[in-house]
């Protein structure tokens, strides 16, 4: 969360340090460079099937989890109305996962690529300069590159599988006007997904697993409209 916060204030430092931008408080379009920090959960849900070796190495109890990550986010917002309007995100973020429980410290996937696709509805409420908003929409989690970390192959591991799914998610923010089409963002997002993975050793499937992922992302920088 510092990281976000630096990022953010070099965010806004630069917008006002560039008086030659001409926007407008009013236009249509508005583009958003934020800091924005992904915070998944990532818990198992479900074990579906393991090979014996594999659920005996395990425990009793196994559980995941997957690490934070701060990235840039760029945000490209169409304003319908001047109360509606439709927005979509751009990120990648890369995520390891470790075990929790039984498997508490155990690396088990890293380099995972995360693209968190994400388009909402949001509703603006009229109060001037400062715009507090809501919104909610569908989300599509693209999930790349992922391999097996040296315990999933310490089990003989040669290949893992991270499913891409579809979600939703909801939001809060607001926009805070500066003039000439320029101000802060500041905004919370609650996800509901989840994702299915397969270890492969060879090409059989020794370990199948679902988990919710169900990330907070959030973000703060600066906007420009026109």
């Amino acid at each position: 969360m510092k990281k976000l916060t630096i990022a953010a204030a070099l965010a806004a430092a630069t917008m006002l340090a560039t008086p030659a931008y001409a926007g407008s408080d009013e236009g249509k379009i508005q583009v958003k460079i934020l800091a924005t920090g992904v915070l998944p959960d990532g818990k198992i849900d479900t074990i579906v099937s393991a090979a014996p070796s594999v659920a005996t190495a395990l425990g009793s109890n196994p559980g995941t989890a997957i690490n934070d990550n701060v990235v840039p986010t760029i945000a490209i917002e169409y304003y319908a109305t001047p109360n509606f309007s439709i927005e979509t995100i751009c990120c990648v973020t890369k995520h390891k996962v470790t075990g929790t429980g039984s498997v508490a410290g155990a690396p088990l996937v890293k380099d995972v690529l995360l693209i968190p696709a994400t388009v909402t509805l949001k509703y603006h409420l009229p109060l001037g300069a400062i715009k507090p908003y809501v919104g909610a929409g569908p989300a599509w989690f693209l999930m790349l590159d992922a391999k097996p970390d040296t315990t999933a192959t310490a089990l003989g591991a040669t290949d893992v599988d991270l499913s891409s799914n579809l979600g939703v998610a909801v939001q809060a923010g607001v926009d805070i006007g500066i003039g000439n089409g320029m101000g802060l963002s500041f905004d919370a997002k609650k996800y509901w997904i989840g994702a299915t993975a397969k270890f492969y050793a060879g090409t059989t499937n020794v370990l199948e697993t679902k988990h919710k992922l169900d990330p907070w992302v959030v973000s703060g920088g600066v906007y420009f409209r026109f």
